[in-house]
């Protein structure tokens, strides 16, 4: 008679199975995820080293330096130099030839002279001389060389140098007025060069009781 008890299945799945597939794995302890450790997340980076020059570098950074400014200074100071020598050669060579153009306009004035001096006859010469004239009075105004002549004026002692004092020869002539020019004066840019050499008149005495 067959035993109908039932008996396990030897190919039955066992039991849990996928267990350890849907595991959670544990989490990371504290030291693990501390800064520096293995397991960390980040790592901090290594100090930076400053690096201090020696002496002997700044010796030779300020050597440098110094030559720099040093030679900076000479080419400044040859410039200088240069500037202040052209200047000395610019005014020598305008107090040397400052009257140059006055000069050649006092050409033809030598050169009219010398033709009325060849000349025959008085009223030649007369003529060669009012002609000379004309051009030296020409080449004064060329040269901005202004005659003073203050007849009739009021003195200026700016301008005019009183050699005596008279009477005035009338009532209506006022004290300190130029009677007579006894020599023209000049003035060269408004600047006196000669003053005039005048008689000036003073105020009549008053009659004698």
């Amino acid at each position: 008679m067959q035993d109908r008890t039932s008996t396990p299945n030897s190919e039955a799945l066992p039991e849990n199975t996928g267990k350890a597939d849907n595991a959670v794995p544990p989490a990371p302890s504290a030291r693990d995820t501390a800064p520096g450790s293995a397991g960390g997340i980040t790592l901090d980076p290594s100090p930076e080293v400053t690096v201090i020059p020696s002496a002997e570098d700044l010796l030779k950074a300020a050597e440098l330096k110094a030559a720099e400014h040093h030679d900076a200074w000479l080419r400044a100071k040859a410039e200088g130099e240069n500037i202040r020598r052209r200047a000395q050669e610019d005014i020598a060579k305008a107090g040397k030839f400052a009257v140059e153009r006055f000069s050649t306009e006092l050409l033809a004035v030598k050169d009219s002279l010398e033709a009325a001096l060849a000349s025959d006859g008085a009223e030649h010469l007369k003529e060669g001389v009012e002609l000379t004239l004309r051009q030296l009075t020409a080449a004064f105004e060329k040269s901005s060389l202004a005659e003073i002549n203050p007849l009739g004026q009021k003195f200026d002692p700016h301008q005019h140098q009183a050699i005596s004092q008279i009477e005035a020869p009338d009532a209506s002539t006022e004290a300190n007025t130029v009677l007579n020019v006894l020599q023209k004066g000049y003035a060269l840019h408004g600047r006196v060069i000669r003053p005039a050499l005048v008689v000036v008149s003073k105020a009549k005495a008053a009659p004698a009781a």
